[in-house]
């Protein structure tokens, strides 16, 4: 009789222990919601975007998609070419010559020191120099384009003639290094004296790029004509 008393107090005791652990835990639970609930949006907010920046998570891979796959050869060739126009600088407009012909040329190197029959320096204001030409009746200070052999060189005209020459049909004074240059891609012997043992261009072609102030825009004339 007092042994099963014994049984029937253990029993109960036992009963009434795991009762309590059951409710503590679903006290505990409903704690943890209330705790979840009880947080301002902006705290939800930023646990969510934790986790969805957690790599591996499910949130991530859902909020930040990436294209795993690879770049076929049309892709690769299509993204070079939008490269290539995004580096690529406009090129320079080509000037439209304005008068075009061929004529025959001589050379000169007039810096007004009376050596080999210089006559004084230019008569366009700008002291002689590679590039400068002279012409028998275009404006001074007109562009110039001049080719031959293959070889082409840009200058101005800054000085009057040939003289005399003109008039059996030289058109053009080079100075000497745009002469020798032209002729066989090599420089004069010196300012003076080209050193080919040629004294004139059949052939050249002459491109007006742009005309200087006042008369004599045109076909080119023979010196005081």
């Amino acid at each position: 009789m007092q042994k099963r008393a014994i049984n029937v107090v253990m029993t109960a005791a036992t009963g009434t222990c795991l009762a309590g652990m059951l409710v503590a835990g679903v006290a505990a639970a409903s704690s943890d919601d209330t705790a979840q609930q009880q947080k301002t949006p902006s705290q939800q907010a930023m646990v969510a975007r934790q986790d969805a920046e957690q790599p591996g998570t499910l949130a991530g891979k859902a909020g930040q998609p990436q294209n795993t796959r690879p770049q076929t050869g049309q892709a690769k060739a299509q993204e070079a070419r939008k490269t290539e126009k995004k580096a690529a600088k406009p090129g320079e407009k080509k000037t439209k010559a304005l008068l075009t012909g061929t004529t025959t040329a001589s050379y000169f190197w007039d810096d007004g020191s009376g050596i080999n029959g210089d006559t004084g320096a230019p008569a366009g204001g700008k002291p002689m120099q590679k590039g400068l030409f002279a012409s028998p009746s275009w404006p001074m200070h007109t562009k110039v384009k001049v080719s031959a052999n293959g070889r082409s060189i840009t200058g101005f005209v800054g000085d009057r003639g040939p003289g005399e020459p003109s008039h059996r049909g030289v058109m053009l004074d080079l100075d000497t290094y745009t002469f020798r240059y032209l002729l066989d891609g090599k420089k004069p012997a010196s300012k003076y004296n080209a050193g080919s043992g040629e004294g004139h261009i059949k052939g050249l072609k002459y491109e007006v790029l742009k005309w200087g102030d006042g008369p004599g825009k045109g076909k080119p004339q023979p010196f005081g004509s």
